[in-house]
């Protein structure tokens, strides 16, 4: 058996005033996630939380995001949370703040095998 990539789910998320990376990345991930209805598990008969989700985020400052904050997003399975550099920042004209977007990427794999089979 073998986890093979089901899913590939894309989304953006900014924080308009605040620039702060966290939150941008939490609502890049609820973008790609809340704009669907998985059925895959249902379909191959195996429960939702078999599901594992590896979650990429870009963003302009990686090392300030939060990836328990992100990871706390997901609503079924267990999941990593690998953070690049990535996304945009645009100051302001007082350069006094920024707005900040972040990309997120989630891919969701089940354990099947070759036939695509749930693993037992």
């Amino acid at each position: 058996m073998a986890m093979q990539r089901m899913v590939l789910q894309i989304g953006m998320g900014t924080d308009i005033r605040g620039a702060d990376s966290t939150k941008a990345a939490v609502r890049a991930l609820r973008d790609a996630l809340w704009h669907n209805s998985l059925t895959v598990t249902h379909a191959l008969g195996v429960p939702v939380d078999s599901m594992h989700v590896a979650v990429t985020i870009g963003a302009p400052r990686p090392e300030t995001v939060d990836k328990a904050q992100v990871l706390a997003v997901l609503p079924h399975g267990t999941g990593t949370v690998t953070v690049v550099e990535g996304g945009l920042e645009i100051p302001n004209e007082a350069g006094t703040g920024s707005t900040l977007l972040a990309h997120a990427a989630a891919e969701v794999f089940l354990d099947i095998d070759e036939n695509g089979r749930p693993a037992a």
